[in-house]
């Protein structure tokens, strides 16, 4: 039997009308639109490197920290640039890297943490508060996206919230200490004073008065951190109120002003090892300022300063003196003492020796910290011309000079002579 052969139709559930094809391709631009959009913003809101922004060093001093922030600010104010919005974008940009890089305490918690350490302190906000939690900054950003912007940028841990009671570690501790060459040379030990922080007695270290307790932070409510919508990101960074501790004090202690810590000095022995030369540091670990919520403590770090000696001038372990002779002892020769940090020692010096002759001394320097052997001292002579003569001390001198005036006696005159004669024809 000959069937029928019946075309099959599309489902009509499969069927894209333009309409449904023009919504799905506008849903489609929407995404796209998002997601480009997304990306934009978060290469807006990166923050370069603060030291990289005022053009200098990571050991830059204040003072030249000022200097460059001065020199970047006239150069973009917008007085000077009337309608450039770049300049104005670098204007502001520089403004916040001084804010930072000015305030000693933030940026010594910039240079531990990066910008997620001053997230909070200066007002900032934006994108910095996303280092602060681990990477949990991204927040719902990381969540949407799943393990793609996760694994890019380091949102995978402690996603969806902080953590109370957020540890910082305390700042580093700078003591100048002057010692002297010999001091140095040798090694040298000392005490020192150097401020310290105790717990208040009074309030135990909670900050409240006697018969109160801190309270939760109100801000926060106790999480020490707080999450900020901005559009498609969901920001999260240190509370403002609390600085991260989730409690406040609305009662201070009277005794530490609601610190729960009291400023107090101790006594620390320092080590100056033999060699050290000046402008190097002693580390003592853990003796700074104490850290934040129970985190460690900072370093001390002594910076030495080696006096200047009224003999002898340092080149690393190298000694440099001056050792003065008569015009006799430089016309007959002789032997002379010469003075070095262990004692004294003897030159020989033959005849005829001339001002500014330089004498090395082997071994008789400074044994630095990282040498093998000590360095060498070099004596540089100068001839001390008498005063005070009396007429006949005049007299023979002049006798003397007559006698001398032979080429023979003078080598240096009669070259200078020849020299001058050659300059004038």
């Amino acid at each position: 039997m000959q069937g029928r052969v019946r075309r099959l139709q599309p489902e009509p559930s499969v069927q894209c009308t333009g309409l449904q094809r023009a919504a799905r391709s506008e849903l489609g631009a929407g995404v796209r639109s998002n997601l480009s959009g997304a990306f934009n913003n978060l290469s807006v809101m990166a923050k370069r490197d603060y030291y990289t922004v005022l053009g200098v060093g990571k050991n830059a001093t204040d003072e030249e920290i000022k200097k460059a922030y001065r020199k970047m600010a006239m150069k973009y104010h917008p007085d000077r640039n009337p309608g450039d919005k770049q300049a104005e974008d670098k204007f502001k940009e520089v403004g916040e890297a001084y804010e930072v890089l000015g305030d000693r305490s933030k940026r010594d918690a910039y240079d531990r943490y990066g910008h997620a350490g001053v997230d909070g302190m200066s007002g900032m906000g934006g994108m910095g508060g996303m280092g602060g939690a681990g990477g949990g900054g991204f927040g719902g950003f990381a969540e949407a996206f799943g393990d793609i912007f996760g694994d890019i940028f380091g949102g995978g841990g402690n996603r969806g919230g902080g953590t109370a009671n957020q540890m910082y570690r305390g700042a580093d501790l700078r003591y100048a200490m002057e010692v002297t060459l010999e001091q140095a040379a040798n090694g040298y030990e000392t005490e020192i004073r150097i401020p310290s922080w105790e717990n208040c007695t009074t309030c135990k270290g909670s900050g409240a008065k006697p018969g109160t307790k801190p309270q939760t932070c109100a801000t926060c409510h106790g999480q020490g951190q707080v999450r900020m919508q901005q559009g498609f990101f969901s920001v999260q960074q240190t509370c403002p109120t609390c600085h991260g501790s989730g409690k406040t004090v609305k009662d201070p202690c009277e005794a530490c002003s609601g610190a729960g810590r009291i400023k107090k000095n101790k006594t620390l022995q320092v080590k100056v090892p033999a060699g050290i030369d000046d402008g190097m540091r002693i580390r003592s670990a853990g003796n700074g300022e104490p850290g934040v919520n129970g985190g460690p403590s900072g370093d001390l770090y002594v910076e030495i300063r080696i006096k200047e000696h009224s003999v002898f001038k340092r080149d690393g372990d190298d000694l440099h003196c001056e050792v003065p002779i008569s015009m006799v002892t430089a016309a007959l020769g002789g032997t002379i003492q010469v003075p070095t940090l262990g004692g004294s020692a003897e030159i020989e010096l033959p005849e005829g020796v001339q001002p500014g002759k330089v004498f090395r001394l082997r071994g008789k320097g400074i044994k630095g910290l990282r040498s093998a052997e000590p360095g060498a001292l070099y004596a540089h002579i100068t001839v001390e011309v008498p005063v005070r003569l009396t007429d006949k001390q005049k007299q023979m001198l002049r006798e003397l000079d007559q006698s001398l005036s032979d080429a023979r006696h003078s080598p240096q005159t009669r070259s200078w002579k020849d020299r001058l004669k050659e300059f004038f024809q």
